[in-house]
């Protein structure tokens, strides 16, 4: 019932939004009576504020058009590699005409980028996306809104987001030959748990495993997000948490966690930083700061975009990430596309360099949380693995920002650049066709 009152509100107060975007501009205008008085500016702040507390913030664009390469403007163009029901795999390629700059991105190692499923879009990394664009071919993990999604797709699982990655990965695999993979946040887990199920069967694994600030061992230094989900029951959260989408959404009916409740919790963390940020925006507008208040939107546009998890995979990453920790606790089963039940066994994975990386100050997975993939991994050599602490950093800044281009990105970049070569894929159901060498060869674009 509570989705409903939700989506009654947020469809009650629109035309109010509306009604206040329109006045912000009608009093920002100087050529308009109301924009000539000596508080207009004022008003129509105030009005441009509650136009942004009150509107609905739908899923933004990557908005990545060009990415500069050895000083050449390269175009980058968005596909969609793979549409799965719940997810898109989707493909950053670049096009050049500058034959040595083509050469050179051809060269470059494919990385997938396996975004979180955790409330936000994929594009809350478009930085990490747009600097690794520079020396790789980038595909990131495109996750799909629950109640977009028609209940004749049947359910998502944890162990189908297990699935969905190991097939991304065949499939750069396929490609290319290998692959490297980074995964920011809570898909630490899962793809770790998709690297050793394919370790185990004697796959070829990627050639490197980035993480970066995710809940391997959510046990160490628990932080807020940790304790809520240790200290209260899959019971309580399935009875408090679980609603059913609405008549109006495509995917009406679906057992969803609500984005509106994970953006309420979001929020709920630090409520003093936000209710700063939203006065200094209105000081931006007053003050004629347009900077400052663009930078504003940019961020929020972003941050209150939600999407909504299906119940299962939400209550499945609940009890299996932070109540019985079965991935450290070598306990965790995963059900295969042919419907096996295959152990998760880290220990298996052989050939596959291992950097974690931690923000000092990260207020998501606390400090160790992300490092423990190393004991998980004894069979990788030490030589072979690499963890980073990101001085000053939080949560957001060891993917996104100022610290995540200018220290965290080059080491991600050179370590990758360190182990781009190891072995191909043997098996010849996934070793590129002579059609696919030839349309690879051919292609004007990386």
């Amino acid at each position: 019932m509570l989705y409903q009152i939700y989506e009654a509100h947020r469809s009650l107060m629109e035309p109010f939004a509306d009604f206040a975007q329109a006045a912000a501009k009608l009093y920002s205008n100087p050529l308009t009576p109301f924009g000539q008085n000596p508080l207009s500016q004022r008003v129509s702040a105030s009005y441009e504020l509650v136009y942004r507390l009150w509107k609905d913030y739908e899923k933004p664009s990557f908005g990545i058009q060009t990415v500069e390469i050895d000083d050449i403007d390269v175009v980058v163009h968005e596909t969609v590699e793979i549409d799965k029901p719940f997810c898109e795999l989707r493909r950053f390629k670049r096009f050049t005409d500058d034959p040595a700059t083509l050469t050179n991105l051809k060269a470059q190692p494919a990385v997938l980028i396996v975004a979180p499923l955790s409330g936000h879009y994929a594009t809350l990394l478009r930085d990490t996306v747009h600097s690794m664009l520079q020396d790789h071919k980038v595909f990131i993990t495109d996750w799909k809104n629950a109640r977009m999604v028609p209940l004749s797709q049947g359910e998502f699982h944890l162990d189908d987001y297990v699935n969905y990655v190991q097939e991304f990965i065949r499939h750069l695999q396929g490609q290319y030959g290998n692959c490297h993979v980074v995964s920011v946040c809570q898909p630490t887990v899962p793809v770790l748990a998709a690297v050793s199920l394919m370790a185990s069967r004697g796959e070829v694994t990627p050639l490197t495993m980035t993480m970066m600030g995710g809940p391997i061992d959510a046990r160490k230094s628990p932080t807020a997000v940790n304790n809520l989900a240790m200290n209260k029951s899959y019971s309580w959260f399935e009875s408090n948490v679980i609603y059913r989408v609405p008549t109006n959404f495509p995917g009406a009916g679906r057992r969803v966690y609500p984005g509106f409740l994970q953006h309420t919790g979001f929020v709920a963390m630090n409520p003093d930083r936000h209710l700063s940020s939203h006065y200094d925006y209105f000081k931006h507008l007053i003050a004629g700061d347009d900077a400052g208040a663009e930078a504003h939107r940019k961020f929020y546009d972003e941050y209150n975009a939600v999407l909504d998890m299906d119940a299962d995979y939400y209550l499945e990453t609940i009890r299996t990430v932070f109540q019985e920790f079965a991935l450290v606790n070598g306990t965790w089963d995963v059900i295969s596309n042919d419907g096996d039940l295959e152990r998760v066994r880290p220990e298996d994975i052989r050939d596959t360099a291992l950097l974690s990386i931690e923000g000092e100050l990260d207020d998501i997975s606390g400090a160790g949380q992300t490092e423990a993939v190393h004991g998980l991994c004894p069979g990788v050599p030490k030589t072979r693995q690499k963890h980073i602490e990101v001085s000053g950093a939080g949560h957001y800044g060891i993917f996104s920002g100022r610290r995540w281009r200018e220290i965290v990105y080059p080491q991600v970049r050179d370590y990758i650049a360190r182990f781009n070569q190891g072995p191909t894929v043997a098996t010849e159901s996934r070793a590129p066709t002579r059609a696919a060498a030839r349309r690879k060869a051919a292609e004007p674009a990386a």
